[in-house]
């Protein structure tokens, strides 16, 4: 099989990390955007630094989504997969929150991904099997009560740019899918007052491997979203 090319956002720490060892295990090469790049992580696999790429974005640096494409690309000749897994969680609701808050929301969750996927698409396009992930959340299926009415709206609209993925790229190849996962034990949502206890939150690795999973189906097994939640509830 020929090398597959994963990009992965956010990657120096908690989910990216972990998506970026599975992957590298499965035989992908990966290239890593992250803010700082010389902040790689530390326990990837020694044997497979032939097959990573660390570069620098940062999603409030627009040049950087253009840029990192670019770098990878020029290393690696293609791109199979991009994961845009970088996000942030303020809380912000009617009663509080600022502005900046809901703005600094839009842009790392929403139009930083929206960049990426305009970069990459036509070099996913010419793979004819390209694939992209959009970490999304349960939050983006229903609004709870207690959580941050702007994050939702984000991964509501992160929804709505998968769907939008697949018809833009779907006679070339191009598969996307929006993962709805619960909570993950990351630092993202730390003792957030509403989040699920630490003991039921999701592990970093078992998402990384529904990514995986996902990555690995065929062009017939499309999988527009992928719900794993860690408390009973209903979805519409």
């Amino acid at each position: 099989m020929q090398m597959r090319v994963a990009m992965i956002s956010g990657a120096g720490r908690g989910l990216g990390a972990a998506i970026a060892e599975r992957l590298l295990a499965d035989g992908w090469s990966v290239s890593l955007g992250m803010r700082d790049p010389a902040k790689a992580p530390a326990d990837l696999d020694a044997g497979a630094q032939d097959r990573v790429l660390c570069c620098r974005f940062d999603s409030a640096d627009t040049a950087t989504a253009q840029s990192w494409v670019d770098q990878t690309v020029a290393h690696f000749g293609r791109i199979d997969a991009l994961i845009n897994n970088a996000g942030i969680l303020r809380m912000v609701d009617f009663e509080q929150g600022s502005e900046e808050d809901l703005d600094d929301l839009w842009s790392v969750n929403v139009k930083a991904p929206f960049r990426l996927i305009r970069a990459a698409l036509p070099h996913l396009k010419q793979t004819g099997q390209g694939r992209v992930v959009n970490i999304a959340s349960t939050d983006a299926k229903r609004f709870r009560g207690g959580t941050s009415v702007g994050y939702a709206m984000t991964k509501h609209a992160l929804l709505a740019m998968t769907q939008a993925v697949r018809f833009a790229g779907w006679d070339d190849g191009v598969r996307a899918t929006a993962m709805c996962p619960g909570a993950i034990d990351t630092d993202l949502i730390g003792n957030a007052p509403a989040a699920t206890p630490k003991a039921d939150r999701l592990q970093p690795e078992t998402v990384a491997g529904m990514v995986a999973f996902v990555l690995s189906l065929p062009n017939q097994a499309s999988v527009p979203e992928l719900i794993s939640n860690t408390r009973l509830e209903s979805f519409i």
